[in-house]
């Protein structure tokens, strides 16, 4: 008999907590965002019943046809915007989502600070970084972001809260510590240079390698299929 959706969430849980403890962290620093993009309104809703606040999707699309209506999403949780975002589709992300993750150039963070102003929001964000360098992923390259941060600081509406990534996949879930450690190393060289009121978040790990991301200071997991 296949594990019910709480049992699934619990292990999970047990696991960020058994990482953070290894690398001396508090557990509750963690915030597991569940990946929903394969799963439909009653599981969602299932989710919601077992104590999980965060919800993170892909597309905005399938986040307005799953979140709107419903309302026994209370009102303490948050929707995370993970996947890439085009800068035609800004203005629905802002309205309606509680943070984005993947902000990756200059150009997206300009409209969605316009849309933030318009709207009359501060939306909380994150610096999406290419740093495996893989041509199938998006995100600023470290010399890029770089070179940028002191334009992406002068928008107003945007509240930086540090980084995200996203690792290769591999079988071995150790061969992606080095990516983790380099984003952690770019986001205390940025801490150290600049100061940015809530700069605080790593956006690192997925269910294949969550714990080595942990181990190496991520805040935020977005995990799917491992409790999906």
């Amino acid at each position: 008999m296949s594990d019910s959706l709480a049992d699934k969430l619990a292990r999970v849980r047990e696991r960020i907590n058994k990482a953070a403890l290894r690398a001396g962290r508090k557990p509750e620093e963690i915030t597991l965002v569940g990946v929903t993009k394969t799963v439909g309104r009653e599981v969602i809703e299932e989710a919601c019943r077992l104590g999980l606040t965060d919800f993170g999707e892909n597309r905005i699309g399938d986040a307005e046809d799953k979140f709107t209506p419903l309302p026994y999403i209370p009102n303490t949780a948050r929707l995370h915007l993970i996947g890439h975002l085009q800068t035609n589709k800004a203005k629905r992300a802002v309205a309606f989502f509680d943070m984005v993750h993947s902000v990756d150039s200059l150009r997206l963070a300009e409209m969605l600070d316009y849309q933030c102003g318009e709207q009359g929001k501060i939306m909380p964000a994150l610096l999406e970084v290419n740093v495996s360098g893989e041509s199938s992923k998006h995100g600023f390259s470290v010399a890029e972001l770089e070179s940028q941060i002191a334009a992406l600081l002068e928008l107003r509406h945007l509240q930086w809260r540090g980084l995200m990534t996203m690792a290769p996949f591999v079988f071995a879930p150790e061969e992606t510590r080095h990516v983790f450690r380099e984003l952690r190393t770019l986001f205390d060289k940025i801490r150290n240079n600049v100061t940015i009121p809530h700069w605080k978040d790593l956006s690192m790990g997925m269910t294949n390698d969550f714990e080595i991301a942990i181990e190496e200071g991520a805040t935020l997991v977005r995990i799917g299929r491992a409790i999906f």
